[in-house]
């Protein structure tokens, strides 16, 4: 039997629209762009993926496919070596500071990768899951509830979207702001009664630490039996994070990213100190974000629970890192950046096929639901979301029309990199982001 090969490779930068979500870096703007790879194979069949946005990511794909086009499916790694080999210099840098990520040639590494997964999967009758690691692990992913702050987008001229309310209460109440615990609470129950959540995640670094510790009290009340994290992205000095985890005894499953790097410290020697003198789990998409992050995390003991996002470590990777938190007792979790249903798709193969106990995983989804670019979305039930082990690739079929529209709305706005400053702005003239100062403390 004649392996299928790779015939045409198509890259399209794509848009979304967004809500005034807040963190430390600012506010969402009104759009969010991704990358996404289309591969037509030689049998018929199609491969797709999903990767963050951006025109430099958008360029390196592009050039990628004299790599791709005439490959077997089957040696997709040859492929991948090729473009590390040929681009990898562009990610020296490492990762960057909070919620942008400056690297460049990873992203495409996945975005190729995953969709030659997709093809195998396919030709193999089998989930991308049950290729990753070991295999597939578990059909039911858990998912957590993403929390935000939110702003006032009448305070701006942008154009928010405001009238996509066809998700019932949490569809009228998740584009409105959110400044209270209160506000916040509403919220919860408005995703909880949709998606059944039963662990909730707080996007902190946004109000004091004191105002935050009250938001969090209040969904304790509210739901009790909830796991609760928050996550300031290291906007806590270290002695902040110990009086304000304090204070959350009791109410907090684990912490993501409460400090960072001070007094000449580390990310990760801090982040070791809060976890020995708190004995409070503690997650991050900060500061282990590659093999050698990892090696100096396991070293130091800094970090319960890496957020091994498959878009940043690559779908194998996001596995192999599984793997090793298996080995070493930790937990293993996903981190998320505002996405399509593409990527949530390759999310819950990842962690389907994570061996051990996992974390519920991250995703933006219930803020862009509504918004497909394939033709059945996977979709979360009762704070979980389904991997049938008789998928074939990542489970979706495209919608070619959607990301035609996608793409248009990418090239009308002129879209390119994420810029959380420019909306913050409007709440705050002349803002600049602060690494130690919450969003909206100035």
């Amino acid at each position: 039997m004649t392996v299928p090969v790779i015939q045409k490779m198509d890259v399209y930068p794509v848009a979304g629209y967004d809500s005034m979500l807040l963190n430390l870096s600012g506010a969402h703007g009104p759009f969010f762009t991704r990358n996404v790879v289309i591969m037509h194979a030689s049998n018929g069949d199609v491969g797709v993926s999903e990767v963050p946005g951006g025109k430099k990511i958008t360029q390196v794909l592009e050039a990628s496919r004299s790599l791709v086009v005439g490959t077997p499916i089957g040696d997709y790694k040859r492929v991948l070596q090729g473009i590390k080999h040929q681009y990898g210099n562009l990610d020296q840098g490492g990762r960057g500071n909070q919620t942008f990520d400056l690297r460049t040639t990873i992203h495409a590494q996945t975005a190729v990768e995953t969709a030659f997964l997709d093809l195998l999967g396919k030709y193999l009758h089998e989930p991308v899951a049950a290729l990753l690691g070991d295999g597939q692990q578990r059909e039911d992913v858990p998912v957590l509830g993403y929390l935000f702050f939110i702003g006032d987008r009448q305070q701006t001229d942008l154009p928010y979207i405001g009238d996509d309310h066809e998700h019932g209460e949490w569809g009228e109440v998740r584009r409105e702001p959110a400044l209270t615990p209160e506000q916040i609470v509403r919220k919860a129950q408005a995703a909880y009664d949709r998606y059944g959540f039963t662990t909730f995640k707080l996007k902190g670094g946004v109000l004091s630490g004191e105002k935050e510790v009250q938001v969090m009290k209040a969904l304790h009340r509210a739901f009790p039996k909830a796991k609760l994290d928050i996550d300031p992205n290291g906007a806590w000095s270290l002695n902040e994070a110990l009086r304000y985890a304090s204070e959350m005894k009791g109410l907090l499953n684990y912490i993501e990213d409460p400090c960072g790097a001070e007094n000449g410290f580390s990310g990760r020697e801090v982040l070791a100190e809060f976890q020995r003198r708190t004995h409070i789990p503690t997650a991050t998409n900060m500061v282990d974000t590659d093999w050698r992050q990892m090696a100096s995390s396991l070293i130091l003991n800094a970090v319960s629970i890496p957020l091994a996002d498959p878009h940043f470590w690559t779908m194998q990777g996001s596995v192999e890192v599984a793997k090793v938190c298996h080995a070493f007792g930790l937990n293993w979790g996903i981190h998320s950046n505002n996405h399509f249903d593409i990527s949530l798709a390759m999310a819950a193969n990842a962690a389907a096929a994570a061996p051990g106990h996992i974390n519920a995983i991250d995703t933006h989804w219930i803020w862009q639901d509504g918004q497909e670019l394939t033709k059945h979305p996977y979709e979360i039930h009762d704070g979980q979301i389904h991997v049938d082990s008789r998928n074939e690739g990542l489970g979706i079929e495209v919608n070619m029309d959607a990301i035609t529209a996608a793409h248009q709305l990418y090239l009308e706005h002129n879209l390119g990199n994420r810029d959380d400053a420019k909306a913050m702005q409007y709440l705050i003239p002349h803002w600049q982001y602060d690494p130690k100062k919450p969003a909206l403390v100035r």
